[in-house]
């Protein structure tokens, strides 16, 4: 469905960035980075970033 564009290393960060937001989300108790997480943690799940895709972008290796 996809075409995947995002290296292990990228996925990792977008999901310990995600966590951290979701973590924030609740502490402070405000939804805006609740929702910015849950979209790290998508496309972190099915390493697929969008917004990559009209600059051409990809942080795949080629051995990946």
């Amino acid at each position: 469905m996809f075409t995947i564009n995002m290296g292990s290393t990228d996925r990792v960060i977008r999901a310990i960035a995600g966590v951290i937001l979701l973590v924030a989300a609740v502490v402070i108790g405000n939804f805006i980075p609740a929702v910015l997480g849950v979209i790290l943690l998508g496309t972190a799940t099915i390493s697929f970033c969008p917004l990559y895709l009209p600059f051409g972008l990809s942080t795949l290796r080629k051995s990946e």
